[in-house]
């Protein structure tokens, strides 16, 4: 792992557990599965995601809430699991408004939340950018390949989660990213200072 590393994240709104009301008839030859369209709500389930989108890891976990102390446990996961030897994180993110370094204060003694704000560098996506946070393409992936059914319980959430975060770990899915500085001075002209 190298002493400066980059990484995005994010957290995708709430996604429903679903359960069933009755269970789904299996297909047969010349007849497809069939599925009630009454469910029955179990709550919802937050993602949180972060990639290394130039070496193709990534981590995801369900959880019950997406609060600032979610958020700040999320980060001290981050750093103190998943990023133990680098000295310094670079984050890219969205403006949500739990996505702040005072979160940390909000979870965690001052001396930790310092210790863990002093690893992170944040770099936060404009206002209706989230586009260029790399892990939405990541969340845009997870919700096509992993949230596209009615998953019924949290556990199940979870182990859905587990694995496609496994399968794409262990495939080294990396993003790669077209959008240049060029691009980027022409896109979002807006942005930059008029001299």
């Amino acid at each position: 792992m190298p002493t400066d590393s980059i990484s995005t994240a994010s957290s995708c709104p709430s996604k429903q557990l679903i359960g069933e009301t009755h269970d789904p008839i299996t297909c047969a030859p010349g007849r497809p599965a069939r599925i009630a369209h009454e469910y029955v709500r179990n709550g919802v389930a937050q993602i949180f995601l972060e990639v290394e989108p130039l070496i193709g890891k990534r981590h995801v976990m369900a959880t019950e809430h997406r609060t600032m102390k979610d958020w700040a446990w999320w980060i001290k996961g981050m750093l103190d699991e998943r990023y133990q030897k680098a000295t310094k994180v670079r984050l890219v993110m969205d403006n949500l408004n739990t996505h702040r370094l005072a979160s940390l204060y909000e979870a965690f003694k001052p001396q930790e939340a310092r210790r863990l704000a002093e690893r992170i560098e944040v770099h936060y996506t404009p206002k209706h950018g989230s586009w260029l946070n790399m892990a939405e393409i990541e969340l845009s992936a997870h919700s096509g390949q992993c949230l596209d059914r009615r998953i019924p319980t949290m556990d199940t959430m979870q182990q859905h989660v587990a694995a496609w975060e496994n399968d794409r770990n262990n495939r080294q899915s990396k993003i790669n990213w077209h959008f240049t500085n060029a691009d980027a001075r022409i896109k979002l002209k807006h942005l930059y200072p008029k001299l």
